[in-house]
C-alpha cells in the first residue's frame, strides 16, 4: 500500500514508520507543526525519516496552537506549567490538545488523496485512552469512515497499535531495530528528556516493562 504516516518523530510513529516498511508499504511522512512548545520533535522526525529514504513533509499549522493560546493545554499554552507524573493522574488532562488528531488526520488525508494514496496512519495506542479523546479506537473508527466519505477517491484510517499499550510498541521497536535514541517524547522541550513529564515518565516505564534497556538521556 502507499501511506501517508502522521509522523511526530515520537516513539510510537517511528515503530509505526519501521512496521509498515517492514509490511512492505511505500511511506510518505508528514509532520506537523502545531504550535507546540516541544518542536524539539520536528527535527527529530526529520533526521529519522531522511535516515530511512521516506519522502518527507513538514507542514506549518503553527497559527492553529496559536488559536489555542487561552485553552488549558499546556502544550500549546506557554502560560501553563507542563504537569509531571503519570499518565493516570487527573493532571495529565492539560497536555490535551482539543481536536489535535481530527486536523492532523484531515491535514494528512488531503496530502494522500491528493497523491492518489491507499491509506493514512497514526500511532494512537491503548495507552492513551484514558486523557486523550481522540486516540480511542471510536474516534480512529469515526474519522476512517468520515475519510472514506470525503472525496471520491477511497482512502482508509490505519490506526494498528490502538490497542497496544506502550511497553508492547517498545518490545515491537526492538525487533524491528528501531533506533530509540534518535526518538524524542519529552514535552518539556528542552535539549534532553526531563524524565518527570506524564510522556517521559510512560517512556521510562515502557522501557522497564519490555525488559529493555532505555538509551534515553534524562535530567533528573
Amino acid at each position: 500500500m502507499n501511506i501517508v504516516l502522521l509522523f511526530s518523530g515520537g516513539l510510537d510513529s517511528t515503530v509505526l514508520l519501521y512496521k509498515l516498511r517492514a509490511e512492505g508499504n511505500h511511506l510518505a511522512c508528514l509532520t506537523i507543526d502545531y504550535g507546540q512548545r516541544h518542536a524539539k520533535e520536528i527535527a527529530g522526525a526529520r533526521r529519522i525519516a531522511g535516515t530511512n529514504g521516506c519522502q518527507h513533509r513538514i507542514l506549518d499549522l503553527s497559527g492553529f496552537g496559536t488559536l489555542l493560546k487561552g485553552s488549558r493545554s499546556s502544550l500549546v499554552n506557554p502560560t501553563m506549567e507542563i504537569p509531571e507524573g503519570h499518565y493516570e493522574a487527573e493532571s495529565m488532562k492539560a497536555t490535551v490538545v482539543p481536536n489535535r488528531n481530527m486536523i492532523l488526520l484531515a491535514a494528512a488525508a488531503a496530502w494522500a488523496i491528493s497523491e492518489r494514496f491507499d491509506a493514512v496512519a497514526y500511532a494512537a495506542h491503548g495507552g492513551d485512552h484514558a486523557i486523550y479523546p481522540d486516540c480511542r479506537k471510536e474516534f480512529a473508527e469515526a474519522m476512517d469512515r468520515a475519510i472514506s466519505l470525503a472525496d471520491w477517491h477511497h482512502l482508509n484510517v490505519l490506526y494498528p497499535f490502538v490497542e497496544l499499550r506502550k511497553f508492547e510498541i517498545v518490545s515491537l521497536g526492538v525487533e524491528l531495530e528501531v533506533p530509540f535514541a534518535m526518538t524524542w517524547s519529552c514535552y518539556r522541550g528542552g535539549s534532553i528528556h526531563c524524565g518527570r513529564c506524564g510522556t517521559c515518565t510512560e517512556r521510562r516505564e515502557a522501557f522497564k516493562l519490555a525488559g529493555v534497556d532505555d538509551p534515553t538521556e534524562y535530567t533528573g
